[in-house]
């Protein structure tokens, strides 16, 4: 980091802070040299497209690699039928390594800070048929459920084969499927483009689809990561959600993949904000209660969960946490994935809601190990895009959208996605994925995966470091090794944390994303499972910009103000730092009570894309349209267990 990214150079606290900034930008120039190139640092030429043994390790994780593991293209069903017809694999590989395409309408699209590493999750379910079936491909359109489809079409019913997707998704059986041939085919176009652009050392790509079940019109979808190459991967084909809608057997295939091939793979659960409140709780999604299999699978197989994306975000809830003031934060409430509204009443409404939020998860979590001795919420947090259009964006000064309605557009903040869905201005320019590894490679990425090294973001590449321990002093957070200490003395986000001696510390930084704004405050927010059963959370200020003072009744701090300008979209880093950091110690610990403490970075305010939206094009938003957004940053939990 720089030193005139500091502001406010004069204020009471700049001498003390130019001092903790020169001695930790050490441990973080490398990571300031990922967030503005977007990458690593060049391989050899002769490892453009090679293998990751010859890409050079460090001893211990020291940059941040920013990527988006949820993204879809043509090949998607949905994708293509809401009018994506150019925008493949290939052509995403390249835009999120910072290469101009060409979008829809003849516009052009560029990333403005390229990302590490990127996974084209297409839909298992029907993947590339729509695409086959207008291209004349043979071995789809002269198959039953090519010819079906075609008739359907040529008697003017258009949505027919569209309603056939979307009851297999939530029937879990399909009437017809394509055949095993032009799966695999399929499989492997995806496969050889992230083979083509994986590139050791600068830019990783990664094997990987969608599984979209939606049994009873909620979403339980999983987004599936294979670690390998295609001499693995091209051994199988996705197991989609036609084939069973159940993840149990999800999870059976992804150890059979691990099985029959040597290689590695895992399942993220998709933002649980719209799955009818199924994502987590107790019940199976076929209504059964969880047993020992379905807790013991799930912790196997599903280390991270998808908190934030552009559906919304699922950090917290209002209902769920009517304490915490920054809960209420892109909201989607209003109805399921089947847009089928939720209940009015707001008992039934926060039951739903406990089922879909990530923090509710968590705690949830607690309960269930004490029940089984397996926690099967214990994952980390990532944030991912979601996108249709082939584009990964997640700035909210450069986002194209959802579909290729929801690109930028005079009718876009008054438009609906697909013409037909969601407001378009409900949308949330979200999320990306920080990923802390010794190399940008394939197997270091995904051990960071496995590990839970990894921290969500809404968008903005804020560099946050969070390790727990028993022995961390204030000092330690001044020296220029810090990342070091903190891994020597404890373990790092997604770590548990063994009995020790007195109160638990713990060791937190965050960097502003040097293209973006200045920081607001660095929460700890803890849950914990009491002696009497009873789940409880609590939120801790334990670091913010200015001289603002805890209030001791209430543990909040004031506001920080904005600066946003309504009338050209802008903003000052005249508030906020563009640094902070910490050693806290937790105040109500108790020994004997199973815990777990994340952190939550909040930005200053800054404009939304609708506020972009309205003065690029010159358009009057409606009063119900939120312009201003407060951008944040989730690591992913340290655990507490007391035996």
């Amino acid at each position: 980091m720089k030193m005139n990214y500091l502001s406010n150079e004069n204020g009471p606290h700049a001498a003390r802070l130019k001092r903790i900034w020169v001695r930790i930008s050490a441990s973080f120039l490398l990571a300031s040299a990922v967030l503005i190139t977007g990458c690593s640092g060049a391989p050899s030429s002769d490892n453009e497209r090679g293998d990751d043994s010859s890409v050079t390790l460090t001893e211990y994780p020291e940059q941040v690699y920013w990527g988006d593991l949820h993204l879809h293209t043509l090949y998607s069903f949905d994708s293509y039928n809401f009018g994506n017809k150019t925008l493949g694999p290939d052509e995403a590989y390249r835009f999120a390594q910072g290469e101009e395409v060409d979008a829809h309408g003849g516009r052009k699209a560029k990333l403005e800070q390229p990302l590490d590493f990127l996974m084209v999750s297409d839909h298992a379910e029907f993947t590339g048929v729509f695409l086959g079936m207008e291209k004349g491909n043979p071995d789809i359109a002269d198959t039953p459920l090519g010819k079906a489809w075609a008739a359907m079409n040529e008697a003017g019913d258009t949505v027919g084969p569209m309603n056939e997707v979307v009851a297999s998704l939530q029937e879990g059986n399909a009437k017809r499927q394509p055949p095993e041939k032009f799966r695999r085919t399929i499989w492997s176009e995806l496969v050889e483009a992230a083979e083509r652009h994986n590139k050791p050392g600068k830019f990783t790509t990664f094997a990987g689809y969608e599984w979209t079940s939606m049994p009873g019109g909620g979403n339980q979808h999983r987004v599936v990561v294979f670690k390998d190459d295609k001499d693995k991967t091209l051994q199988t084909i996705p197991f989609s959600a036609a084939d069973s809608n159940n993840p149990l057997d999800l999870w059976r295939y992804l150890a059979n993949y691990e099985e029959t091939t040597g290689g590695e793979v895992l399942a993220i659960a998709h933002n649980g904000n719209v799955s009818n409140g199924n994502m987590f709780g107790d019940i199976q999604s076929d209504g059964t209660p969880f047993d020992q299999e379905y807790v013991d699978l799930r912790a196997r197989w599903e280390p991270l969960y998808e908190t934030t994306q552009v559906k919304g975000d699922g950090e917290a809830h209002p209902l769920l946490s009517p304490d915490d003031e920054f809960a209420d934060f892109e909201t989607w409430d209003d109805t399921n994935i089947s847009m089928v509204p939720r209940p009015t009443d707001p008992d039934k409404k926060r039951e739903v809601m406990r089922g879909e939020y990530a923090r509710e998860g968590l705690k949830q979590g607690l309960e269930l190990q004490e029940r089984f001795g397996v926690n099967p919420y214990q994952y980390g947090l990532i944030g991912s895009t979601d996108t249709h259009t082939g584009l990964a964006t997640a700035d909210d000064d450069n986002f194209w959208g959802k579909f290729v309605e929801s690109e930028p557009g005079k009718e876009r903040i008054t438009s609906k996605m697909g013409g037909r869905l969601w407001d378009n201005w409900r949308l949330t320019s979200s999320g990306y994925v920080g990923a802390w590894a010794r190399a940008n490679t394939r197997a270091e990425l995904f051990a960071a995966f496995k590990r839970k090294e990894v921290y969500a973001t809404t968008g903005p590449r804020m560099a946050v470091r969070f390790f727990g321990g028993w022995d961390y002093k204030k000092s330690d957070i001044e020296k220029s090794d810090f990342a070091g200490l903190g891994y020597a003395k404890g373990v790092p986000m997604g770590g548990i944390l063994k009995p020790g001696a007195g109160s638990p510390s713990f060791m937190v930084t965050a960097a502003k994303d040097p293209n973006g704004a200045n920081l607001d405050r660095v929460q700890v927010i803890k849950g914990w499972r009491s002696s009497d059963g009873q789940l409880h959370e609590k939120i801790y200020e334990v670091r913010f910009a200015g001289e603002r003072i805890v209030d001791p009744a209430t543990g909040k701090i004031p506001a920080i103000g904005s600066t946003v300008n309504l009338t050209d979209a802008t903003y000052t880093n005249d508030i906020g730092e563009p640094f902070l950091a910490t050693v806290w110690s937790d105040p109500d610990f108790n020994p004997k009570v199973a815990a777990f403490y994340y952190v939550r970075v909040l930005e200053i305010p800054t404009p939304r894309w609708t506020l972009y939206d309205a003065v690029r094009y010159k358009v009057k938003p409606p009063k119900e349209v939120p312009l201003i957004t407060q951008e944040r940053a989730y690591s992913s939990p340290i655990w507490y267990s007391p035996s």
